[in-house]
């Protein structure tokens, strides 16, 4: 397995500049940087080759990740809409291969966050967003770019709940570059088990995104961390590993994730990057 951080643990605003990150997950002992696709067509092709460069001359790998916006929801029921999102995400996607980002994951399926004060057609919008997604599978194939389908909470998400709905959802798409993704956070809200969510995943699971039950970085909860990484080697799972952790206030970011506090504790940067140092140290540990 390979561990990686999502940049935004550091931001308030989604988007920016990704290749600061690239040295400092490299000092903090991550192999992988995950990094935010939504703003990719904002930014012209010289920086997505800059930013292939510059992973590649530190020896980190670089994944994507994307909580769709309104307008790009292939589940919706507006043909405009699908077309207007498959448009996007063809430029992404050639954007990310200028990277040499090879995956992708997020409520693809979908749309995040979810306006709930809207009826919801779940039947409907299962079938238009497989659909959908078989021809997005279609895109991301000629770039060789997998597409992780994230299964999300109750109050993030109506497609996906639980891993059960994950692998119907991927199995009726029937692409083989379409994967399941799974996050501790979500799970810790909506299955029985984390271990047996994972266990039937199985060779399904394309990514894998681990937190603590209120978004701090593994370690410092209650999460069953052993029994986890346990589980991800029974299965054979030898992929990213990518925390996710939220911890301050502020921003787009703060205002999207529900952070109401400072779970922090007031830390400094330096204290941010000791604890996420301490974290994936304690993942590599764990989970060998």
């Amino acid at each position: 397995m390979k561990f990686g951080i999502y940049y935004a643990y550091w931001e308030k605003e989604w988007g920016g500049d990704f290749i600061p990150y690239i040295e400092k997950v490299k000092a903090l002992g991550f192999d992988i940087l995950e990094v935010a696709c939504g703003d990719f067509h904002n930014q012209p092709d010289d920086y997505f080759r800059a930013l292939g460069q510059a992973a590649r001359a530190s020896h980190i790998t670089l994944t994507g990740g994307y909580g769709p916006r309104a307008e790009h929801n292939l589940a919706s029921s507006d043909p405009a809409v699908i077309e207007q999102a498959l448009s996007f995400y063809r430029d992404i996607f050639r954007k990310m291969d200028m990277a040499d980002i090879r995956s992708i994951g997020g409520a693809l399926y979908s749309y995040w966050p979810v306006d709930y004060s809207k009826d919801l057609d779940k039947s409907g919008d299962w079938e238009r967003s497989v659909a959908g997604m078989q021809k997005l599978a279609h895109i991301a194939a000629d770039y060789g770019i997998t597409l992780n389908m994230e299964v999300l909470n109750r109050f993030e998400g109506y497609l996906l709940n639980e891993a059960k709905e994950g692998l119907e959802y991927i199995r009726a798409v029937d692409r083989p570059n379409v994967k399941l993704m799974l996050d501790t956070f979500h799970m810790n809200i909506e299955e029985d088990s984390l271990v047996e969510a994972i266990r039937l995943a199985g060779k399904d699971l394309g990514h894998f995104h681990v937190g603590e039950a209120n978004r701090r970085p593994p370690r410092q909860g209650r999460m069953p961390w052993k029994e986890i990484g346990q589980a991800l080697k029974d299965i054979g799972y030898n992929g990213a590993v990518v925390m996710e952790p939220f911890v301050t206030m502020g921003g787009k970011v703060g205002k999207d994730i529900r952070i109401w506090r400072d779970i922090s504790g007031g830390a400094t940067l330096d204290q941010l990057d000791a604890d996420v140092r301490q974290s994936v140290q304690f993942l590599r540990e764990t989970f060998d």
